[in-house]
C-alpha cells in the first residue's frame, strides 16, 4: 500500500483533472485518486477481468457517483482509442514501458494526453536492490528516445518517471 500511496502522491491528482490508470489491478490506486477528485474523473483500465471486478467492487461508490469508469481493455488504440483528454495518465508496476520498445503505446499517450499532460510510470521496490532503479532508467530512456521530456523521482527503492510529450510544457 505504501508504494501505491507514494505513486499516487507523485501523480498528485487535482480535484478537476481527468486521470487514467493503466493496469488498475485491485483498484487501490483508483480509490486514492477518486478521494481527491471533486469535479474530475478517472478511467481505470486493465486487461484482466478479475482485476476489473476487484476495482469495481472496491470503488462502487466512485462508479455510482460518476467519478470512476472501469474498463477491461488493453492499452492499445483498439482498446482505448476513443478516449482522450486526460490531464494525467499513470501506471504502477506495469512492465510495458521498460520491457518493450512500446512505440505504438507512446504514440497513443500523445493522443490521449491534453497539451501539457503527463504520463507517470511508477515502480515499487524490486525483488533485488537497485532493480527498480534499472527499470526506471530503461523506461526513462524509452520516453526520451520518443521525444518526451522526462524526470525521475526516487525514494527508498520507489521510482517514478514523469514523461511529458513533445511540444508541451509541464
Amino acid at each position: 500500500m505504501d508504494r501505491i500511496r507514494w505513486s499516487v502522491d507523485r501523480v498528485d491528482p487535482g480535484p478537476a483533472e481527468r486521470i487514467m490508470e493503466i493496469g488498475c489491478g485491485g483498484g487501490t490506486a483508483a480509490a486514492l485518486v477518486c478521494a481527491r477528485l471533486l469535479t474530475g474523473s478517472m478511467t481505470a483500465i486493465d486487461r484482466s477481468l478479475t482485476a476489473v471486478k476487484k476495482t469495481l467492487a472496491r470503488n462502487a461508490d466512485c462508479v455510482a457517483a460518476g467519478r470512476l469508469t472501469v474498463l477491461q481493455a488493453p492499452f492499445t488504440l483498439a482498446g482505448v482509442g476513443e478516449l482522450g483528454g486526460f490531464d494525467k495518465i499513470f501506471s504502477i508496476n506495469v512492465n510495458l514501458f521498460w520491457t518493450t520498445p512500446a512505440r505504438e503505446e507512446l504514440d497513443l499517450l500523445r493522443r490521449l494526453l491534453v497539451p501539457g499532460g503527463t504520463m507517470y510510470a511508477c515502480w515499487g521496490r524490486g525483488p533485488t536492490p537497485g532493480r527498480s532503479d534499472e527499470i526506471a532508467a530503461r523506461a526513462a530512456a524509452r520516453f526520451v528516445d520518443a521525444g518526451f521530456d522526462t524526470s525521475v523521482t526516487s525514494s527508498e527503492g520507489l521510482q517514478c518517471v514523469a514523461a511529458t510529450p513533445p511540444n508541451t510544457s509541464h
